[in-house]
């Protein structure tokens, strides 16, 4: 995701080989635009063509697995 403004509903969305491709709200699957700052958030969506311009559809975000910190172990007690 490049970015998506909230008041105007529509954004940017560039795909892996570097196109660069508009996404509209109603572009988002069952609605749930993205909100905040979400430059760089990692998404899925598909490539449609409306009125001969390419444009993202069916946008959900991809989910990000957090990584688990490790332990910390104390010495103390034993």
């Amino acid at each position: 995701m490049l970015w998506f403004n909230e008041e105007k509903d529509h954004g940017f969305i560039a795909t892996d080989e570097g196109e660069r491709l508009p996404i509209s709200g109603a572009g988002f699957a069952g609605g749930k635009r993205l909100q905040g700052r979400c430059a760089g958030v990692e998404v899925e969506f598909e490539v449609t063509e409306r009125g001969g311009e390419r444009v993202a559809t069916g946008c959900v975000p991809v989910e990000q697995e957090v990584p688990r910190r490790a332990r910390r172990h104390s010495s103390r007690g034993r």
